[in-house]
């Protein structure tokens, strides 16, 4: 057998975001289950019968979802939390989507980022009463499919140590509750499944372990080597490929991986793994393949193929010519779909690039070069190493004075001269806000008009004049509304931007960006990062306008709404080519002359979001110290020039951040709001182990997320929790996140509930006195 490719997972979206659609009309009861299966398995069959033209050999299946990845194992499993009254059998849409968006009586689930990526997935809530049984036949359903189609797929499963690793206890169980005795519980249904994969004619399957390079202990490794011993004989008569991905794998657990039994081949991330190659090299077990992650499933540059075609050749003479197969280094879910989709980036930009229908080809075109067929390509390999010269002299990528403006940041920890409570105590003279203040995150929602307006505006069928004077009245609607509800801070609802990212990097220099760049977050949410390719400047002021034009519609305080540098960062698809702190810097930079100039225009309040300074933080412990050093650096950088009276606030969403509160209190933010609602208050358990917090945070008091509209006694519940682990005086009262996502029926009443309960207990404290 000749070298063979693999790709290990694809978009489910779609090119022009079918998927997405089909499920907000589904939600609105605008379509029937009929409608959204019939987009999604058009989409499957364009996707397999792709991939399946382009000649790859191991195609995914069971990748798709309507939801995530892991919600699906969930339903596998049947692992139904009891407050969602599923009775038993196949898992149908409402007890899906109840878990994953909650419903008019009961929440949702727990939602947290997949690893260090923007993706999210629902968190599994587990605990010794769970029974589980097997209740989604959705792999064997989607290999049939493609089967039917003349595909022969490998189903991809989430493999069980890493689904139990992913888990936390569910509300009630106690914490220290070992998430891995329920190995003997699911694996009786991980074995009806791979039986019956086996039983319709599937020859390979494919087990995602991607918490294999995490820093595991000895217990949670001799997991691995229990599940797959007991699964041995149901794997038998399969070949069998366990995937790793998004960084090194350490020795230990490259040991416990080559030695799992019943496994055939490995899938390791050689981008991000740049280590695991020595491990390779040092002692790949004979006779097993090693689907070699080559092409780079996170981000959208082009391969240089010839230096992927050195690495295979020199892993061909270890692995064995016939057991080397070349692979993408992870799923391509994490990149945007289809160049070809791409009408207004220009030649020169758009040959350094590719997303995932060109990785698919890259993909074959190193597998058929390293199995003799080079010449055919020869064509194909030239405008690649074209491309890649080209990138390297461009004089659109570097900008000295930059680098140089950069490059003066070293030796400074640029930390404001005051001490936060001194600050707080001015700001406090200037704002005169009550106790238990109250704001929002800074988004409201975007209607259809809104966007129509936008829209119409960047097709440049209305003037500039008419799109001003239409995001002055939305400013002017949100700020009236907010007053009605007696809000203390307001925000300006953020109309003219579409994406917090994308509004920035328009209007940065170094960025470039997409017509149909989406990548899915979670759910039907998506998002099209910017593509940041050189030194980054900021040639004008981006928000001033906006911002004091609303701060003029009102004497409450208006805050200025940006994104912080790591945020730009982490929420972009980032330059390769140098490291990737050096672009931060830049890019703080940018946002500092941003802060000081809305300082100038009278902005008194600026929210500087870092929503995803968590997401960058390394898998593996030894990497984590300098990541947090440089980001939470360049968030201070921002702000080192404002005075004591201006407040400084930073947002953070949807992370765990027990493990980097130093970190976050090394920000020196003046007031920090935090997702906190959907997490079970897990947050509030750092306060209660005593770590001190002198600065204003506001831990969300309900999840946007949800259409659900939480009463005001169960956010008054809330900010009681709060208050019995933060003073009073540093507490603020806040959703979870912004409202972009939700509709003006479900935010108006959400909020009123918010200021009655902060106003109730305003009143209790004051009599308590």
């Amino acid at each position: 057998m000749g070298t063979q490719s693999h790709i290990a997972g694809y978009p489910r979206m779609g090119p022009k975001r079918e998927l997405k659609f089909a499920l907000e009309s589904f939600w609105d009861g605008k379509s029937s289950a009929e409608d959204l299966q019939k987009v999604s398995a058009d989409l499957r069959s364009s996707i397999w019968k792709q991939m399946s033209d382009a000649g790859t050999k191991y195609i995914p299946s069971n990748t798709f979802t309507y939801y995530d990845h892991v919600l699906d194992t969930t339903a596998m499993l049947g692992a139904v939390p009891p407050r969602y009254g599923w009775n038993g059998g196949e898992i149908g849409f409402d007890v899906f989507f109840s878990m994953a968006r909650g419903n008019a009586s009961v929440p949702a689930m727990e939602m947290t980022k997949w690893f260090d990526t923007n993706y999210h997935f629902i968190v599994p809530e587990l605990g010794p009463e769970v029974n589980f049984s097997y209740s989604s036949h959705k792999a064997i359903n989607e290999y049939k499919e493609a089967k039917a189609l003349g595909v022969d797929t490998v189903p991809v499963l989430v493999g069980p140590v890493s689904y139990l690793l992913l888990s936390k206890p569910a509300k009630g169980v106690e914490k220290t509750f070992s998430l891995l005795s329920l190995l003997d519980k699911i694996l009786p249904v991980y074995k009806e499944v791979i039986s019956e994969l086996k039983a319709a004619g599937a020859s390979w399957i494919q087990l995602d372990e991607p918490t294999l390079v995490m820093d595991l202990d000895s217990h949670k490794l001799k997991a691995f080597t229990e599940a797959y011993s007991e699964l041995e004989s149901t794997l038998s008569g399969l070949n069998v490929l366990v995937e790793t991905y998004f960084a090194d794998i350490p020795a230990e657990a490259f040991k416990t991986l080559t030695s799992l039994k019943g496994v055939t081949a490995y899938g390791l991330d050689l981008v991000r793994g740049t280590k695991t190659l020595d491990l390779v090299k040092a002692e790949f077990p004979k006779g097993k393949y090693l689907f070699a992650g080559v092409v780079d499933g996170r981000n959208i540059w082009a391969n240089d193929l010839s230096s992927s075609l050195s690495t295979l050749e020199s892993l061909e003479s270890i692995v064995g010519k016939d057991k080397l197969v070349v692979s993408t280094s992870c799923s391509l879910l994490h990149t945007a779909v289809d160049l070809v989709n791409e009408t207004k980036l220009d030649d020169e930009i758009k040959s350094w690039l590719a997303f995932a229908a060109q990785k698919v080809v890259e993909v074959n075109a190193l597998a058929k070069a390293l199995a003799g067929k080079k010449d055919e390509l020869q064509q194909f390999f030239s405008a690649n190493a074209a491309a890649q010269a080209s990138r390297k002299s461009s004089p659109r990528v570097n900008n000295e004075a930059v680098q140089k403006a950069a490059a003066g940041l070293k030796g400074s920890e640029h930390r404001r001269a005051t001490n936060v409570s001194a600050r707080l105590d001015a700001q406090q003279k200037k704002l005169n806000l009550p106790i238990l203040p109250t704001t929002t995150i800074g988004s409201f929602p975007q209607t259809v008009e809104l966007r129509r307006v936008r829209r119409e505006y960047k097709a440049k069928k209305i003037s500039e004049e008419e799109y001003i004077k239409a995001i002055k009245e939305e400013i002017k609607k949100v700020v009236e509304l907010q007053e009605e509800l007696d809000i203390d801070v307001l925000v300006h609802g953020e109309p003219e931007r579409n994406d917090m990212v994308e509004y920035f990097g328009e209007q940065l220099s170094g960025f470039a960006f997409t017509v149909n760049g989406w990548v899915q977050s979670y759910g039907s949410r998506c998002v099209k990062p910017p593509i940041i390719y050189g030194d980054v400047s900021r040639p004008k002021p981006m928000t001033v306008y906006w911002s004091s034009a609303a701060q003029s519609m009102t004497s409450r305080p208006m805050k200025g709404m940006l994104t912080g540098p790591v945020t730009i960062l982490n929420w972009s698809f980032v330059r390769n080519d140098q490291p990737r702190f050096e672009t931060c810097y830049q890019i703080a930079l940018a946002i500092k002359d941003e802060v000081e100039d809305l300082e100038k225009a009278g902005i008194n309040v600026i929210q500087i979001d870092e929503a995803a300074l968590r997401e960058g933080l390394p898998l593996r412990k030894s990497e984590q110290a300098f990541y947090l050093e440089w980001a939470v650096h360049s968030f201070r950088i921002t702000n080192i020039g404002v005075q004591d009276t201006t407040q400084i606030h930073t947002h953070m969403c949807y992370s765990n951040f027990n493990d980097i509160i130093h970190s976050i209190i090394d920000m020196d933010a003046d007031v920090i709001t935090i997702e906190n609602s959907r997490s079970d208050e897990k947050l509030l358990s750092v306060f209660r182990e005593g770590v001190k917090y002198g600065a204003g945070i506001g831990p969300g008091v309900y999840d946007i997320h949800s259409p659900r509209i939480p009463s005001t006694e169960e956010i008054a519940d809330r900010i009681n929790k709060m208050l019995a682990v933060l003073e009073k005086n540093i507490l603020w009262v806040n959703p979870d996140c912004g409202l972009k996502t939700r509709k003006y029926p479900e935010v108006k009443p959400a909020l009123q509930a918010m200021v009655a309960a902060a106003k109730a207990l305003r009143t209790q404290l004051a009599s308590a006195k």
